[in-house]
């Protein structure tokens, strides 16, 4: 059940929830219509399969598209209300997908048409997006996890997909912008010209570092995606994935975590249902009629 993934300040957002964002954006059209947007909390939400995702770096590699892209966890709620600058890389991102069942159920408590399927964690995608990158040629650079966890994880990658084309470097560095070990880093990403770049440093480390290094980042899709090397490299345990599937991936992780992840699954999810309850009222205040709607006596 655990051991290496096997593959095989503080200013409150706009509250805008539940519409669609071809409506918020007076009909400006997106360059990939067929991926719904929708804005939840005041963050943007796209309802994207792993499938889709899979899709949209094939579209990026093809039309030479650069895309950046984020995700949503009752985490990135918690930090989006408490860093001003994580608000600035979800208006930067390109597209916002959900790994979290607890975000599809919030979409879902304000009207939003969420699914299970929409629900992507990184540990279901990367199989299809390695497999996908070892056929087409896709280049992949990781940059994250200490020194030597990352490498292992694409060795046994590279074991799995013998095509796949994979470099890695640590994030164990001096990422502020213009010093000399992050310049070291993006010339080494540039050197290896990947088409796809993931930085895992964890939330908010690794939307700042994408923020503040958007002008050196060339590849066609960047994505934010946290530990999931380290999982890959049996560094940390991995959850059984039907956990992950039913919204219960937390407690895996929680129990054999404690020390590093209570704070995140016992403590912020309270703090996250006091906006929610805030933002729930102000919506039925302002639509007194719907929440009549909702009365006990009328369901």
């Amino acid at each position: 059940m655990g051991g290496a993934l096997h593959i095989g300040k503080v200013s409150t957002p706009m509250i805008d929830v539940g519409r669609p964002e071809a409506e918020l954006s007076m009909g400006r059209q997106s360059p990939v219509e067929r991926y719904p947007r929708f804005s939840m909390l005041g963050f943007p939400v796209h309802a994207l399969s792993k499938n889709d995702l899979v899709d949209l770096v094939a579209e990026a590699v093809e039309e030479e598209r650069r895309y950046i892209i984020g995700h949503h966890n009752l985490h990135s709620i918690y930090l989006s209300y408490h860093e001003p600058r994580m608000l600035e890389f979800y208006r930067r991102a390109d597209f916002a997908h959900v790994d979290g069942m607890a975000v599809v159920l919030v979409g879902r408590l304000f009207g939003l048409p969420l699914t299970r399927t929409d629900r992507t964690g990184y540990a279901d995608l990367l199989p299809l997006l390695a497999q996908r990158a070892a056929i087409s040629g896709w280049r992949i650079f990781y940059l994250g996890s200490r020194p030597g966890i990352a490498e292992q994880g694409a060795k046994n990658l590279r074991s799995q997909y013998p095509q796949i084309q994979i470099q890695t470097r640590h994030g164990h560095f001096d990422a502020t912008a213009g010093e000399a070990e992050n310049r070291e880093v993006l010339d080494e990403i540039q050197r290896f010209d990947p088409h796809i770049l993931m930085v895992g440093m964890g939330m908010p480390r690794q939307e700042f570092w994408i923020l503040d290094n958007l002008e050196r980042l060339h590849a066609n899709a960047v994505f934010c995606c946290g530990a999931l090397m380290d999982g890959v490299a049996g560094e940390i345990p991995s959850a059984p994935r039907w956990l992950g599937q039913i919204g219960f991936e937390w407690l895996y992780r929680l129990i054999r975590e404690p020390r590093r992840l209570w704070r995140r699954y016992l403590l912020e999810p309270w703090s996250v249902l006091v906006l929610l309850a805030r933002e729930w009222f102000m919506q039925a205040s302002r639509n007194p009629e719907a929440a009549e709607d909702e009365t006990p006596q009328s369901r």
